[in-house]
C-alpha cells in the first residue's frame, strides 16, 4: 500500500502520485469504509469498567476548525497531503459536542468554562472555582459560593493528581482545579486590589499551594508569581519584567520544597526534569518560565521541555498509586496563538498536544483509563477559499478576490490584529512572507487581540464509560461523567453495588416539574 505515514523526501512525489491514482478507484473508498465499519462493529459494546485513571486534555481555544487544520498540518509535516490523516484524538471511539456559554456570556472566556468542565457547574466569565452567584472582581461574593473540582474529588478518593500546562500554572484553566477566585487575573497578591486583600481574598498562586496542598504533579510556567517582589528570576536575572511579583514577601517555591523534604523535586529546566526518577518521586513542581511557556515553534529544545515530555514524566509519577490518578493537561497556547492572529503558532501548539495525547495512550490502557479531549471554547478562526487537495494549510487560496483583485490566504480570522490597510486598501499578501511563524493572518475587523468564538466544541472520549459522552451536552456535564466512571464525587452507588451500569439517582417527575416551573418563573 502506498498510503504510508513517513516517506523519504525523494520518494514523496511518487507516493502522492500513487495515492492520487488509488483515490480514483471506487474500491479504495469502499474498502476503507468497510474497514471502518468493521472496526465500529467491534467496538459496539461500551466499556463499563470502573476507571482507575482519568485524563483530561484541554486544548484552550481548540475549536473544530482548529482541529481540522491541525490534522492537515500534522499530515503535511510527515510528507502527506494532510486531509486524509488522523490525529490521535480522531481515533477515539466516541465524539460529542459541548455547549460552551458562560452563565452571563454567550461567547465565553476560559475561566467560566474551566469551572464548568472541572467543577461541574456553569459560572460567570472571569471567575474560577465559584458558582454564578459570585461576581467578578467583588471579593465579598466569594465566601459561600465556592465549588470544588474533580481534581479534589479524585484526591479525596485517594488518587494521585496532577496538572500540566503550557501556560502559567495559575492561569484560568489550571486554577479552576484548585482555586476559588472571583477574578482570574489575581495571579499573585501583586495583581490584586488593596480592597480585595483587606477583605481576605487570596491570590491564585497562594491558593495553589494551600487549598489542595498535596497535588502530586504541577508543571507549567509562572515562577514570578511565586517569588517576592523584585526577586531576580533564575533564568533571566537581568530582566526586571521577569522578577517576582509577590508583595507579601513569601517564596512559595521554597515553601513547597521545604514541605516536600525528600519526597519531592523542584525543577525549572528540561535537563532537571528528565533527570527526575519517577520511581522515587512522589511530588514534582516544575516551573519552566516566569510566565507562560514559549511557543513550541520557538522552544529551545535543549532547555525547554515539550508538552509531550512533561506529560510522560507526570504519568510515570502518578501511575505508581494503586488507587489510580487524575491528570489535567492543557495545551494552553493554542488560544494565545489565535488571540495574536498567529495561526501557525496556534496550529503547531495543537499538533504538539496531539503528540502528548499519543504518548499518554502508550503509557496507559483504555481498559482502565478514561481519556477525554476537548476545548473550552473556539475562536473566530477558519480556512477556506476552495484550496486544492494538499495545499499548504498556511498557503494561498487558488484565486484572487473578485472585488479587490488581490490574493488571500486560506486561513482568515473574523477579527484581530491581522486587519491592515495600505493606502486605504487590503494588503497584498503576496508581497509578505505569509509562511513565517509569526505571520498574522488577515482579519475582517481590526482588534488588538482576536476574540473567542461561541460555537460548540468537540469532545473526544475513550475508555471506561466514554459512551456517556454522547450527543450535544452542557459543558459542565463532562466532570460528572468522569467522576461517575471513576467512582469519585457524588455518584458512587453503582460502585458499591458492583454494577457500574446502575442508574444515577434521578429526581422524581413531580420534583423535576417543580424545578422546571421555578426556572421559568424566575
Amino acid at each position: 500500500c502506498c498510503l504510508v505515514f513517513r516517506v523519504r523526501p525523494n520518494r514523496l512525489s511518487n507516493v502522492l502520485l500513487c495515492l492520487a491514482e488509488q483515490e480514483k478507484d471506487p474500491v479504495f473508498w469502499n474498502s476503507w469504509a468497510q474497514r471502518t465499519l468493521k472496526n465500529a462493529m467491534n467496538t459496539q459494546e461500551p466499556n463499563k469498567n470502573v476507571a482507575k485513571n482519568l485524563i483530561l486534555f484541554l486544548g484552550d481555544g481548540m475549536g473544530v476548525p482548529t482541529v481540522t487544520a491541525a490534522r492537515i498540518l500534522k499530515g503535511q509535516l510527515s510528507g502527506q497531503y494532510g486531509e486524509e490523516v488522523q490525529l490521535e484524538m480522531d481515533k477515539f471511539p466516541y465524539v460529542s459536542l459541548s455547549k460552551t456559554y458562560n452563565t452571563n456570556a454567550q461567547v465565553p472566556d476560559s475561566a467560566g468554562t474551566a469551572t464548568a468542565y472541572l467543577c461541574g457547574v456553569k459560572a460567570n466569565e472571569g471567575t474560577v472555582g465559584v458558582s454564578a452567584a459570585a461576581v467578578r472582581g467583588q471579593c465579598n461574593t466569594t465566601q459561600g459560593n465556592e465549588v470544588t473540582s474533580i481534581l479534589k474529588w479524585a484526591k479525596d478518593a485517594g488518587k494521585s493528581v496532577g496538572i500540566v500546562t503550557t501556560t502559567r500554572v495559575n492561569h484560568a484553566t489550571p486554577s479552576a482545579a484548585y482555586a476559588h477566585c472571583v477574578d482570574r487575573d489575581w495571579y499573585s497578591d501583586g495583581e490584586m486590589p488593596a480592597e480585595a486583600l483587606q477583605d481576605g481574598c487570596k491570590d491564585i498562586a497562594r491558593q495553589l499551594m494551600e487549598n489542595i496542598p498535596d497535588i502530586n504533579v504541577i508543571m507549567g510556567g509562572g515562577r514570578k508569581y511565586m517569588l517576592p517582589k523584585n526577586t531576580s528570576d533564575v533564568e533571566y536575572p537581568e530582566e526586571k519584567k521577569h522578577s517576582g511579583t509577590r508583595k507579601d514577601g513569601r517564596n512559595l517555591i521554597q515553601e513547597w520544597i521545604d514541605r516536600r523534604k525528600d519526597k519531592g523535586y523542584y525543577v525549572w529546566n528540561k535537563q532537571e526534569l528528565l533527570s527526575v526518577n519517577p520511581s522515587t518521586a512522589d511530588y514534582l513542581l516544575g516551573l519552566f518560565e516566569p510566565g507562560d511557556l514559549t511557543y513550541d515553534l520557538d522552544r529551545d529544545r535543549s532547555t525547554d521541555p515539550s508538552l509531550t515530555e512533561m506529560v510522560e514524566v507526570a504519568i510515570k509519577i502518578l501511575r505508581k498509586n494503586p488507587e489510580g490518578f487524575y491528570l489535567l493537561v492543557e495545551g494552553g497556547r493554542i488560544d494565545h496563538g489565535h488571540h495574536e492572529g498567529k495561526a501557525k503558532q496556534a496550529l503547531h501548539e495543537a499538533v504538539e498536544m496531539d503528540r502528548a495525547i499519543g504518548r499518554a495512550g502508550l503509557l496507559t490502557s483504555a481498559h482502565d483509563t478514561l481519556t477525554v479531549v476537548t476545548a473550552d471554547h473556539s475562536h473566530v478562526f477558519n480556512f477556506g477559499g476552495y484550496t486544492m487537495r494538499g495545499n499548504s494549510i498556511f498557503g494561498l487560496a487558488p484565486m484572487v478576490s473578485d472585488v479587490d483583485q488581490k490574493p488571500f490566504t486560506s486561513i482568515l480570522y473574523g477579527n484581530g490584529p491581522g486587519f491592515k490597510l495600505v493606502n486605504g486598501s487590503r494588503v497584498n499578501v503576496s508581497t509578505v512572507d505569509y509562511q513565517q511563524n509569526d505571520y498574522q493572518a488577515q482579519a475582517a475587523v481590526p482588534l488588538r487581540m482576536e476574540t473567542h468564538g461561541g460555537e460548540d466544541v468537540a469532545v473526544f472520549a475513550k475508555g471506561p464509560m466514554a459512551h456517556l459522552l454522547h450527543g450535544v451536552q452542557e459543558q459542565n456535564y463532562i466532570p460528572h461523567v468522569m467522576a461517575y466512571a471513576a467512582c469519585v464525587g457524588q455518584n458512587k452507588a453503582h460502585c458499591r453495588s458492583g454494577n457500574s451500569a446502575t442508574s444515577i439517582a434521578i429526581a422524581p417527575p413531580s420534583l423535576a416539574l417543580i424545578i422546571t416551573a421555578t426556572w421559568l418563573l424566575c
